[in-house]
């Protein structure tokens, strides 16, 4: 029975960490104001008919902090990497020199800041909820191994343990949203 309260405990700390880099993903796509390739990570352009990441067509680089270029493999990708960013809908406009693809990126207004703040807010709330549903789930398998022979006292441990871990992720989760929101509210 030890080893089963084990296991549980280890998968719930796994599918834990596994929220927070979901979180820090989705964070990253997030723009604060300066140039981030990662702002282009799940855009997938039109390659001969199939979706392809975008970075499978380019090189994409920042080459000062407020500009990114994209070098496309063949100059026939231009076009549909300027629609696919386009659609995207970043809030970006790409420029193209017929060879490279440049996009400066803006200075924030203080009103899109205080909307990107929303929605790193909504991102980092999804994550809190992912973490208690994964305690929920730790503990609704620890009532069944109670059931099922599991004594009293190592149920109610690994309950106060996996508190401590749900504990521990949600304040990471409050941290990493911290550092994103003064990221993204500092001119």
């Amino acid at each position: 029975m030890n080893e089963d309260v084990e296991m549980i405990q280890m998968d719930t700390e796994d599918k834990m960490q596994r929220s927070i880099k979901h979180l820090t993903s989705e964070l990253a796509r997030i723009r604060a104001g300066r140039a981030n390739i990662n702002m282009f990570d799940g855009i997938m352009v039109d390659y001969y008919g199939s979706p392809t990441p975008l970075n499978q067509v380019s090189s994409i680089n920042a080459p000062d902090a407020r500009t990114l270029a994209i070098q496309p493999w063949e100059k026939t990708m231009i076009e549909p990497i300027e629609k696919a960013i386009l659609a995207a809908n970043l809030g970006i406009t790409p420029q193209n020199n017929g060879e490279i693809i440049r996009i400066n990126i803006p200075l924030l207004t203080e009103e899109r800041r205080k909307e990107l703040v929303k929605q790193v807010k909504h991102e980092g709330e999804g994550a809190k909820v992912s973490i208690r549903n994964i305690r929920r789930d730790a503990n609704d398998q620890l009532k069944s191994l109670l059931k099922s022979g599991l004594s009293e006292d190592l149920e109610k441990d690994a309950e106060h343990a996996i508190q401590d871990l749900t504990d521990k992720y949600t304040k990471e989760v409050d941290g990493i949203l911290e550092a994103k929101e003064k990221d993204i509210m500092t001119v």
